[in-house]
């Protein structure tokens, strides 16, 4: 984590779903509290984003991670009116205002809990099922 302090993440049921059945298969799997996936290289470390990046790279994807972290941020504040203080927490980015950074204590875990339960619910929902309204732009006059 940058700024070397824990960050909690409060998982959603699909998630935890996944690594349930992940240990059911791999019984020599690590623990819930412990990094889900670590580096092969860095032994007890986590991947880093090159890594994942280059991960989505093999499997022909054109998402990115910065990308799927920015989808969520979008999502936050254009589909869930999230306060942009628990998104922030989050994506854990640093509090830029000294003065705020005294004073925030906790870390919103019931919002944050909460907030990626309906993330989760979102993006599993097929594409189809999705409410979505487009008006088309058209170009030239009338």
């Amino acid at each position: 984590m940058k700024g070397k302090r824990a960050h909690r993440v409060p998982l959603s049921a699909a998630a935890l779903d996944v690594l349930q059945r992940r240990r059911a298969l791999h019984p020599d799997a690590p623990a819930p509290d412990a990094l889900v996936v670590e580096s092969d290289v860095r032994c007890g470390k986590p991947l880093s984003d090159m890594t994942l990046a280059a991960c989505l790279k093999r499997m022909g994807r054109s998402e990115t991670v910065h990308g799927m972290r920015s989808s969520f941020r979008d999502w936050c504040a254009e589909r869930m009116l999230v306060a942009n203080e628990v998104a922030e927490m989050a994506l854990a980015h640093e509090i830029s205002s000294d003065v705020e950074s005294a004073y925030r204590r906790g870390d919103m875990l019931d919002k944050r809990r909460a907030m990626m339960a309906d993330w989760a619910a979102f993006v599993t929902t097929p594409e189809a099922q999705v409410e979505a309204v487009v008006a088309p732009i058209r170009q030239g006059g009338g």
